[in-house]
């Protein structure tokens, strides 16, 4: 999982550039998409970078390319920046949010690869992983959608496969449970696919070998829960919660520095 890890320091700060901020809880500001961050410094890196949340901008602690941003400034544009090639801005940070959803959908072929090996698993991984080395015009034309629904049931057979001895086991998928109180609960081997778990209270809970594949986990609570062995939790996921030092997850996965 290293080469899907965020190496800012070998990025163009696209995240700071790329996406749009609308002024709210996460953001202390608004921002058009494709203007920098007023806090974006000339050398990419954030003037405010340790006192994010503090300042008012705690989505940008949230959020985390899966290593796109390095792949897209040193693959795709060859480590030539949107400032050196001003003409390029516009096309570098399309290709940016196209080679997002791609290390996105690498993060869960990874991990469906190393759970339960599979040929069709692997040759997709490989396709995509291919993609991702493509030019600018190539990764333009991808159907994020299409690839999506390709590796649906792939995902869903690992996670079925990876579950199935586990009994008496809960299926929540695309419940509503925000601010649900579910503490201590047992949820282990639980589908909980696509759950609105916002702000739920998931103190000691018991998640191991949970399906948590784009689940919203926005200010749970996970504080002393058991995460390990989860399935398909990435870690804009958890950085989205609130934990603490007895909180378990995958050794994928980094602690967030707000806990």
């Amino acid at each position: 999982m290293n080469a899907l890890r965020a190496d800012c320091a070998s990025c163009f700060g696209l995240c700071c550039v790329a996406p749009a901020f609308t002024r709210s809880a996460d953001f202390a500001l608004d921002k058009p998409a494709g203007r920098p961050c007023p806090n974006l410094l000339t050398d990419f890196r954030c003037g405010i970078h340790e006192t994010l949340r503090p300042q008012g901008f705690p989505g940008c602690t949230v959020f985390d390319c899966l290593g796109a941003g390095q792949k897209v400034a040193q693959v795709t544009y060859q480590g030539i920046s949107w400032r050196e090639a001003p003409k390029t801005a516009e096309e570098m940070f399309a290709v940016f949010g196209v080679m997002r959803q791609l290390h996105e959908i690498l993060w869960y072929l990874t991990e469906a690869a190393d759970r339960a090996p599979a040929d069709d698993v692997a040759a997709t991984l490989t396709d995509v992983e291919k993609l991702t080395h493509a030019d600018a015009k190539t990764l333009m034309a991808v159907d994020v959608d299409e690839l999506r629904q390709r590796i649906r049931p792939l995902l869903a057979r690992t996670s079925e496969n990876v579950r199935a001895a586990i009994r008496g086991k809960k299926d929540h998928r695309g419940a509503d449970l925000i601010g649900a109180r579910l503490r201590k609960a047992i949820l282990r081997g639980a589908n909980l696919r696509g759950a609105y778990l916002i702000g739920a209270d998931l103190r000691g809970a018991d998640l191991r070998e949970a399906d948590l594949l784009g689940a919203d986990l926005r200010n749970a609570d996970v504080s002393g829960a058991d995460l390990r062995d989860v399935l398909f939790l990435t870690q804009f996921q958890l950085n989205a919660t609130q934990g603490d030092r007895t909180t378990t997850f995958p050794d994928t996965l980094t602690r967030p520095t707000h806990w």
